[in-house]
Order: C-alpha cells, then sequence, then structure tokens
C-alpha cells in the first residue's frame, strides 16, 4: 500500500514538497483542524499526520486510529499530543524546537529597541492627533544591561544579537550553561531582576515556572525597566503586570503569549490588557515568519519521511531514539514491544526458524517500549511478519 500523510492547518508548503522527495507521494491536505469524529475519520487511512497547535490528538482519538505510525507537530511545542498514550501505541512524534529561534530572538530585539525608546506610546499618541516629542524616558539600547531568564537555544541567539546593538547581557538559568559572547551569569533570578534595564523570558511552560514573574518579583525591577514574555502564557501574572503598568511601576512590557488565547481568528482577543499605551500586545508570532515557516515544515516532514521510509526516530520527543542507518539489505523490520526480558532473543530466534541472516540490528529502549530496527538478506514472508506481530511482547511491527 502508499503511505498516506495527512497535513492539517495549512502547514507551509515546504513540508509537502520535502515529503515528495522522499517518495512519499500520497499528501491530503486539510486547511483547518478538525475534532471529534470528522478527525478520527479524516485519519482512518493515515500513515502518518501532521499538524500545528489546534488540531487535539488525544488518547481517544489515537486509541481509533490502528494504522497511524507517527505524528509531526509542526511547531516547537507538543501539548496537543498525548504523549503517554502515543507512546505505549508504538507512535513516535517528532517537533521543531529549534527552526523558529531566529524569528522569535529578532522580535524580541525589535520589542526592546521599540520599548525603550516609547514607541509605542509616541505611536498611540500620534494616532489621536497628539504630537509629543518628549525625550524623557526614552533611551539608547547602547549600554543598556538585558536580563535574559533563560539561556537555552533562544536565549542564546538573543544575547548575540542584542550585544551587535552595544547592549549588555547577563542571563540567569537554573542550569550551568556557558555564556556566549561577553554575557556573564548570574546567580539568582532576583538579582537579575534587580539589575537589569530590560528583561526577556525564555523558559518553557509547566508548574515549575508558573507564575515565574509575579507580584514580587515584578516589584524587584526597576521602574524604567521593560518585560518582554516570548516563551510561555503562564510565566507572567498578568493581573500583577497590569497593575504594574497601570501605576507606573514598570517602564513597559511586551507580551507575545497569554495563559488563554483565542482558538481562532473570529475568537476575539481578552486580556485586561488592552488599553496600556507602554505595551505592546501580539498574537502568539514569535516564530511567525515565512522563514521560520519554511523551516519547520521541511524539518518536521524530513523526520516524518526518514522514520516512515528508514525508521529512524532520532530527536522524536515520546520514543527511543534510534539515529539513520542506511538500508543494508534486502529487507527491514521495524519492531516496536513492550520493552521485557527475551524480547530480542525471540525476535531474532524467528529470523533463525526461516533461515533469515540478521545483516544490522539497533535497539533502544524508553521507559515501557523497545524499538528496534533489524536489516535481513532476504524477503520477509507474511507468515514471518505475523508471526512477529503477534508475539506476546509486540507493540506493532511494520515492513519498509
Amino acid at each position: 500500500m502508499k503511505t498516506k500523510v495527512v497535513l492539517f492547518e495549512k502547514i507551509h508548503a515546504s513540508a509537502a514538497a520535502t515529503l515528495h522527495d522522499h517518495d512519499i507521494s500520497e499528501i491530503v491536505q486539510v486547511p483547518k483542524a478538525l475534532s471529534g469524529h470528522e478527525l478520527i475519520h479524516a485519519l482512518q487511512d493515515a500513515d502518518a499526520v501532521g499538524i500545528r497547535s489546534n488540531t487535539q490528538l488525544n488518547a481517544s482519538v489515537l486509541k481509533e486510529l490502528p494504522r497511524l505510525r507517527a505524528i509531526g507537530c509542526f511547531c516547537i511545542g507538543t501539548n496537543q499530543v498525548d504523549l503517554a498514550t502515543a507512546m505505549t501505541l508504538g507512535i513516535p512524534v517528532f517537533n521543531a524546537p529549534y527552526s523558529n529561534t531566529r524569528s522569535v530572538a529578532e522580535l524580541v530585539i525589535a520589542q526592546t529597541i521599540l520599548l525603550l525608546r516609547r514607541i509605542p506610546e509616541k505611536n498611540a499618541r500620534a494616532h489621536r492627533g497628539l504630537w509629543d516629542k518628549s525625550a524623557q524616558g526614552a533611551f539608547e539600547a547602547r549600554n543598556k544591561l538585558l536580563g535574559i531568564v533563560g539561556y537555552g537555544n533562544i536565549g542564546t541567539q538573543v544575547g548575540i544579537l542584542a550585544e551587535s546593538v552595544g547592549m549588555r547581557v547577563c542571563y540567569y538559568d537554573p542550569e550551568s550553561k556557558l555564556p556566549l559572547g561577553n554575557a556573564k551569569a548570574i546567580p539568582s533570578l532576583e538579582a537579575l531582576l534587580e539589575q537589569a534595564d530590560a528583561v526577556t523570558l525564555h523558559v518553557p511552560g509547566g508548574s515549575t515556572t508558573e507564575n515565574l514573574i509575579n507580584r514580587e518579583r515584578l516589584g524587584l525591577m526597576k521602574p524604567s525597566a521593560i518585560l518582554i514574555n516570548a516563551a510561555r502564557g503562564t510565566v507572567v501574572d498578568i493581573d500583577a503586570l497590569n497593575d504594574a503598568l497601570r501605576q507606573g511601576r514598570l517602564g513597559g512590557a511586551a507580551i507575545d503569549v497569554f495563559p488563554v488565547e483565542p482558538k481562532s481568528e473570529k475568537e476575539e482577543f481578552q486580556s485586561p490588557l488592552r488599553g496600556i499605551e507602554n505595551l505592546i500586545l501580539t498574537p502568539h508570532i514569535g516564530g511567525s515568519t515565512e522563514e521560520a515557516q519554511a523551516n519547520i515544515g521541511r524539518e518536521v516532514a524530513h523526520k516524518l519521511a526518514r522514520f516512515l521510509t528508514a525508521g529512524t526516530t532520532r530527536t522524536a520527543v515520546n520514543f527511543p531514539e534510534v539515529p539513520h542507518m542506511e538500508k543494508l539489505a534486502i529487507s527491514r523490520i521495524l519492531n516496536v514491544h513492550r520493552n521485557e526480558p527475551g524480547v530480542m532473543a525471540g525476535i531474532n530466534a524467528s529470523f533463525a526458524a526461516y533461515g533469515l541472516n540478521i545483516v544490522a540490528q539497533q535497539l533502544q529502549t524508553r521507559g515501557p517500549i523497545g524499538y528496534a530496527i533489524t536489516d535481513v538478506d532476504a524477503p520477509i514472508s507474511e507468515e514471518l511478519m505475523a508471526r512477529l506481530c503477534s508475539a506476546p511482547a509486540s507493540i506493532r511491527c511494520h515492513l519498509v
């Protein structure tokens, strides 16, 4: 049978082009997110699916899709997929954690400069017919201290760009990170907040970072300082930020992510932050550039294609990672099984029983599952495939 991939939510054309380059020709594109029975029906005969943030692949949906072999999240986050259920069903999930790094970093630097110069206020007043040429409270970026909270892939890029416009850079990260350029590590978040002229957040979501920037920590910042959040919507206490801005206890802010966001363009964006002049509100567009979306399309489609055609699971977020291995023999078998003693011995005994020689084999485990790629030097019969698939510990078995 042909390999079928369904792409939802207007994924960039680079994805389909990449899949075609890997000889995957049956590609169905659905321009919007689906749910419930519509989603299950659309994926009933799909080998792989590509989604963005609005398509929810929960446990009940995944269990209705026995043919589905791989999921591609054409974005950074994977919260829209039940990763644990996908793993137990033998379905690897891929994403694009770094493809929009440059786009986010450029937005942060642009917002930093605009806020330091108080451009949002000047712009709003000019639209109302006011000619406000005052230099009061407007500063150059040069020699200002940028504090980066979370010194990962995006944080380091922000630091490099900030230095290129003359800013000084410090960072706080709970893990030890090697500084790039002239950046300096700060021993605590509180110390960074007290010193920085601009603070930008680049931390993951979750319970450990929920309301990381709260009322108390906002109170540590300079009254002239600015805050930028292009990380996760739950990282900043929105009510506390609203009070700080409206009471003049903070110089300005730029927020790209929110605790609750509209599900579509037709839904009104609701936030207490609306109407504040020294605040830039953007609709979660940190990675929304043509370049970033094209990169994401290529990266995730490449990962899907590598898995579907060769079994490669490198960088899968929920699955044992097996690097790419050139097919060295006539047949390649992909076997996902429960991580139990003796499974590989049974698999290899089955090959031996049919007189097949193993040319190459890789095995990795992760938690409750194991994943093996085996190359053998002859065709695989339907009888042997049935035997491998019906083994007591087998979750799924495919021939590529």
